[in-house]
């Protein structure tokens, strides 16, 4: 009956909520840890679950070494879990709700400045496969895109005339993003070379070297491997140039609302932690500009 009633709540999110493949995989293994916990337990049912049963299974990631954000994680979908038990009238009351995991320490995106965008930018283009990697990390900077929304982006999506494009992301919400001057033109010149590569019938923008749809892994690859090519300091990854994306707006816009629209986050708290990056840039401006305050030095 516990097992059949994780299986009945995977399906809702799968297809009424059309979680994606990965965000469902990841409650299934949160979800898994609470059943084995439960079964150690001796707890029979769901309905035996109680709130100190909760802060148990917390404490007991917590000694096992998790992250207090994998806790969060994990924890949030227990909470999800007995929701949606609540509202199938299995229980009365959900067991995970006053229940808090460790707080997190808060960790700010990974950035690129402008130079360095700069730099990892000037892909040297002399084939297909150069062409369209200059095109995605071009795309991606542009428009702040997620790797797996990159990826899953079809030739009709584009919007070439009206320098647009529309992108399904989390929750199959769909926002419509402009595209920048030289992501147009990184495009252009990629979708010559697509024409002698991608499939007949391949609606994907993005195609691999066989003429299939590129995998969010090969973009990833990709990207890391013209990061050390062009000698990027860290590593480079598509979630790298989206948070620079961001940064960069919002320094130069100050708009949090804005891009919270063009990031597609649903919550602006998401979305604020690119203030904390912002302002961390005001204060080496403010340090190393006024003449009050600089530090004092250390003797």
């Amino acid at each position: 009956m516990k097992e059949s009633l994780l299986e009945q709540f995977l399906h809702y999110l799968a297809t009424e909520r059309q979680l994606s493949p990965h965000t469902l995989d990841n409650y299934s293994r949160d979800l898994e840890k609470a059943y084995l916990f439960t079964e150690e337990q001796g707890l029979k049912s769901w309905q035996t679950v109680e709130a100190k049963h909760i802060r148990q299974f917390v404490a007991q990631l917590h000694r096992k070494g998790l992250s207090g954000s994998s806790i969060q994680r994990t924890l949030s979908a227990v909470r999800s879990f007995f929701r949606y038990l609540c509202r199938e009238q299995v229980l009365e009351n959900n067991p995970a709700d006053a229940i808090q995991a460790p707080k997190a320490p808060r960790k700010l995106p990974d950035t690129l400045d402008t130079d360095q965008m700069g730099q990892l930018l000037e892909v040297p283009v002399t084939d297909a496969v150069s062409a369209r990697d200059a095109a995605m990390m071009e795309l991606v900077y542009s428009s702040g895109l997620r790797v797996s929304e990159l990826t899953g982006l079809n030739l009709h999506d584009l919007d070439l005339a009206d320098h647009s494009l529309r992108v399904t992301g989390k929750g199959n919400k769909t926002r419509i993003l402009p595209i920048g001057r030289k992501a147009l033109s990184a495009i252009d010149i990629w979708l010559d070379y697509r024409h002698d590569i991608a499939s007949y019938d391949e609606q994907a923008l993005f195609v691999s070297k066989r003429g299939t749809r590129i995998t969010v892994r090969s973009a990833q690859q990709r990207m890391d491997h013209w990061g050390k090519v062009l000698g990027v300091q860290g590593k480079v990854h598509p979630h790298r140039l989206r948070h620079s994306f961001a940064s960069h707006m919002l320094e130069s816009s100050g708009d949090l609302r804005a891009v919270q629209e063009l990031l597609g986050h649903e919550d602006i708290s998401t979305t604020q932690i690119y203030t904390h990056l912002d302002f961390q840039h005001l204060m080496q401006v403010y340090e190393g500009a006024h003449p009050r305050a600089h530090r004092k030095s250390k003797k």
